[in-house]
């Protein structure tokens, strides 16, 4: 394999402006070789010489639009996996069962953001019918998946995994929740899957969102990308989003000090996580 060309200063500075300003995205020195070695395969693949040139083409109209969501394919790859902080949906299971338990509701809908390739999503699935299926009444849920990378979405709405993938799942929940594949892989199961949907959406456009009125809220391992106001800005609206009781679920150590006034802390050593407090009357 050929050593990606270096990137300039002037040109690592560009690109990361781009990336803060259409992405919200901050990159550091420390991910300077990762950018460097992205944009280089992209570039041999497009046969383009220099960084230069293959900016003009991001930038370029309808076209550049195109290359810019390719681009971002590679640039948004996340290490992710099945049930990845088991505190998280402990705390989730414990929710949904007393939401059965105290609501008079007929369904739950969730949200996780920045599902990339589908695992949290199927996980927080699993854990939320794990539950509703030791319910005396009967309870529905919908769960609604997003992230910005269109070839994470792709293999999220496959549902197709690795038996390395599924590590994180128990055989138990394996066998009632996949379907084995003749080429070995894991297929989501249809009752299961038929509850998810999953969309493209850049947190910076979060305001175009249809989502409302959601009951539980999973925004773990994105806020990292972004720089400390605009974590704020996109939590505060993503309060809005809650129902009154609804639970908000943050990747631990991603935001400090941050409180809202129509949000109570959840008691748990091990999880960052808030519920919206019910609506009064005026």
């Amino acid at each position: 394999m050929r050593r990606a060309p270096e990137l300039p200063d002037a040109d690592f500075e560009r690109w990361r402006q781009l990336l803060e300003t259409r992405a919200g995205m901050v990159l550091d020195d420390r991910q300077r070789s990762f950018l460097q070695i992205q944009l280089a395969a992209r570039m041999r693949e497009l046969a383009i010489a220099d960084y230069d040139s293959y900016y003009q083409v991001v930038c370029a109209g309808i076209s550049g639009r195109i290359e810019w969501v390719r681009l971002l394919d590679r640039l948004t790859i996340q290490a992710t996996r099945f049930f990845r902080h088991p505190p998280s949906f402990a705390l989730l299971e414990a929710y949904v069962s007393e939401f059965a338990r105290t609501t008079e509701g007929q369904g739950l809908t969730l949200w996780s953001l920045g599902c990339a390739s589908g695992e949290e999503a199927f996980s927080m699935a699993i854990s939320t019918a794990e539950v509703l299926a030791r319910q005396a009444r009967p309870l529905t849920f919908a769960l609604t998946g997003t992230d910005i990378s269109s070839e994470a979405l792709r293999q999220a709405r496959q549902g197709s995994y690795s038996l390395q993938r599924l590590a994180g799942v128990s055989a138990s929940l394996r066998e009632r929740y996949f379907r084995a594949q003749a080429d070995g892989s894991f297929e989501v199961a249809a009752g299961l899957a038929e509850r998810l949907c999953f969309a493209r959406l850049n947190v910076l456009e979060l305001g175009q969102a249809p989502l409302q009125g959601l009951n539980v809220i999973f925004c773990q391992n994105l806020l990292i990308y972004f720089r400390r106001w605009l974590r704020r800005d996109l939590l505060n609206q993503l309060v809005q989003r809650l129902a009154p009781g609804g639970l908000l679920v943050l990747g631990v150590g991603e935001v400090s000090n941050w409180s809202h006034p129509q949000l109570v802390p959840v008691d748990h050593p091990e999880v960052l996580a808030f519920t919206r407090q019910p609506d009064h009357p005026a």
